[in-house]
């Protein structure tokens, strides 16, 4: 069996990111597309997720600036989870304190993770406007104000964000698609034809883009997932319906623009809105058809690129061999497996032959997971 040798790593930040590019094969069969579907696999990051990338980039510059003290900063962050995740884990290895604050609707897997790796934890009304003293966001700031040596590195504001995706991530699927040679069997453009992701802060979707269309493919669409209730998408009617309902889907969505996030057209060219039901059913396909286990944002994120292969001007990319979509996976379910939708997903029972096959063999009328009573 054939492998590439590794060297032996310094510490867990040496192994964020550097993640795979992976076919979608199937689910692109299934839909009937002819273009390439690829997906960026970001929960084999060493902290399970795409922010590992700028918790790493903005603990760093921190250091270098000189505004974390050894054995005396306090890193403090609002977060939906996953960038907490990565600033606790670099933080373990520096030797900073963390504390996080985080909307009551983010899972307890979360929690849980973050409070493993030593961060003090602060739940927040889910109600609560961003510019809310009793937000995530105003807890984390009157928090900085009154422990000393507190800082917030901020992914909402800190340039490191996006210049994170712009110097690692996009650089990544850009090697992955040119590195993959084009064959009878499996064409290519040898470019990166179109890229989808989510959008939260919005660091993501900003960085790749500007790595893709300086460096790359001037012409690749960029198209930005945004869920409804949310208001980061452009043009702003886009967000006129269901403005400010709630959401389950986690990490993606404000009801702010965060300064990171460019909304301009040269940078993400189309917006897509997506709902929770959509997204679930993608997180199921990505793991039945796939074998992907990823959480719901990777879901909201195949579910927007799928819907914008339907448009005009998706179909044009759609309907070419060849062309390379990429649509970013965020993270994986890890986080998820106590939530209802995952737990509906994991044991919705369908016909089958080979259940039907079971249960005679059992002398059984039906065969159901003891789970599924309570669901």
């Amino acid at each position: 069996m054939e492998f590439t040798p590794r060297r032996i790593l310094d510490n867990a930040l040496d192994a964020v990111g550097n993640t795979p590019l992976i076919r979608l094969d199937k689910i692109a069969a299934e839909q009937g597309l002819k273009c390439n579907l690829l997906g960026k696999l970001e929960f084999v990051s060493a902290g399970g997720s795409v922010k590992d990338r700028i918790a790493k980039a903005m603990v760093l510059a921190a250091e270098k600036d000189g505004k974390l003290i050894p054995g005396k900063s306090v890193v403090i962050e609002p977060t939906s989870g996953n960038t907490g995740i990565g600033l606790a884990m670099a933080c373990a290895i520096k030797g900073y304190s963390v504390v996080i604050t985080m909307p009551k609707k983010m899972s307890l897997e979360k929690e849980a993770l973050l409070r493993a790796l030593g961060a003090q934890v602060i739940r927040t009304p889910d109600e609560e406007p961003w510019d809310s003293p009793r937000s995530h966001i105003g807890v984390a700031c009157r928090l900085q104000r009154e422990i000393e040596h507190g800082i917030i590195l901020d992914q909402y504001r800190n340039v490191n964000n996006p210049l994170a995706h712009e110097y690692t991530t996009g650089p990544e699927i850009i090697a992955s698609v040119i590195s993959t040679p084009s064959t009878h069997t499996r064409p290519s453009s040898m470019k990166v034809d179109a890229f989808v992701a989510g959008a939260g802060t919005g660091g993501t979707i900003t960085g790749v883009s500007r790595a893709l269309k300086k460096t790359h493919n001037a012409d690749c669409i960029v198209v930005g997932v945004d869920p409804i209730g949310s208001i980061l998408a452009v043009p702003n009617s886009l967000n006129i319906s269901g403005e400010g309902n709630s959401y389950v889907v986690e990490g993606i969505g404000y009801d702010f623009i965060p300064d990171v996030l460019s909304r301009d057209e040269a940078d993400v060219n189309h917006w897509v809105k997506t709902c929770d039901e959509d997204a679930f059913k993608a997180v199921q396909a990505l793991m039945r058809k796939e074998g992907l286990l990823v959480g719901g944002s990777s879901g909201s994120a195949l579910s927007g690129a799928l819907t914008w292969l339907k448009t005009e001007q998706g179909q044009k990319v759609a309907g070419t061999e060849g062309l390379n979509v990429v649509v970013l996976l965020p993270d994986g379910i890890r986080n998820y497996m106590s939530k209802e939708w995952f737990l509906k997903n994991a044991f919705q029972t369908e016909h089958s032959d080979l259940a039907t096959r079971i249960s005679g063999i059992l002398g059984q009328e039906e065969i159901m997971p003891v789970q599924q009573a309570n669901l």
